[in-house]
């Protein structure tokens, strides 16, 4: 009789390890791929992450703001040229160089606004480059080996384990797992909103760009380019994000705790997530864009 519990017994406990290892082995595979997935998002440009999308911006940009832009840049070309005049005595100081230098700068003013959607691409094409150069260098360095850690740490803590212990293990890999799937996808939140606000950034392109050779008018031009190196610049700090947590994970992967390695996992994810709100933030503090 004892013999047939004790073997219940081994059966039951050999169930609830498939399933916390099932659990530990989906949840740090998880953080394996998380690292190449968040890389193929955000070092996509924004005419390459969705073309209809894209097509759409342009046309909009281009035949409703780029009229729009066209106004502006006629009233800030005839201000600066009557401030210019009134400036020198109303023409009695007027040196002729002034008209030509007005007519320079006119001319690149307007060459500048025909080419904003070429040069706002070329903004996000090298913030791409950066974070394809980061994720090559980030993928080699935390990737983390799975099989070892279980073996090393899980299995032969498992191994000692009641039913009891295994169940209430088993109830904690599956509440994490289910807390890492929420933070995946507010993850994907932040990716999505980040490409949804380059997509109207680059919408109104032509309106700023229109301001940027004037002297009083050209902050709000200034002010757009930084916001959106910025927006850029954000997708490289992201990647920092994982990178570090990658790391972190890592690290928890050898501790000698296994509860207190699976609640840190726990805990650096939502680190993780709560960092991902804040480079947006960060990155425009850092250019002093507002």
């Amino acid at each position: 009789m004892g013999g047939i519990i004790e073997k219940i017994t081994e059966l039951i406990k050999d169930i609830l390890k498939g399933w916390v290892l099932s659990n530990l082995d989906t949840m740090f595979t998880d953080v394996n791929d998380k690292v190449g997935t968040i890389a193929g998002e955000v070092s996509t440009t924004p005419s390459a992450w969705n073309t209809g999308i894209f097509t759409m911006i342009r046309a909009l940009s281009e035949n409703v703001v780029v009229p729009i832009a066209g106004m502006i840049i006629s009233f800030v070309l005839i201000y600066e040229l009557i401030t210019m005049v009134i400036d020198k005595n109303n023409m009695h100081d007027f040196d002729t160089s002034l008209f030509f230098r007005f007519l320079f700068k006119a001319c690149i003013a307007v060459m500048l606004l025909s080419k904003t959607f070429d040069i706002v691409m070329a903004v996000f094409d090298v913030g791409s480059h950066m974070v394809t150069q980061a994720a090559a260098t980030i993928s080699g360095s935390t990737s983390l080996d799975v099989q070892s850690a279980l073996n090393s740490m899980f299995n032969s803590q498992i191994d000692t384990m009641g039913i009891g212990e295994l169940i209430g293990l088993g109830m904690e890999t599956a509440v994490i797992s289910l807390c890492m799937k929420i933070m995946s996808v507010l993850i994907t939140v932040i990716l999505y909103g980040r490409m949804i606000e380059i997509y109207l950034y680059v919408s109104v392109a032509p309106i700023p760009a229109a301001t940027v050779t004037n002297r009083e008018w050209g902050s709000i031009g200034t002010n757009y380019l930084k916001g959106l190196v910025a927006l850029a610049l954000q997708g490289f700090f992201i990647m920092v994000c994982v990178a570090i947590y990658a790391v972190l994970v890592a690290n928890v992967a050898v501790a000698g705790n296994l509860h207190s390695a699976l609640w840190s996992v726990a805990a650096y994810t939502i680190i993780l997530c709560f960092s991902l709100f804040k480079t947006g933030s960060l990155s425009k503090s850092i250019l002093n864009a507002h």
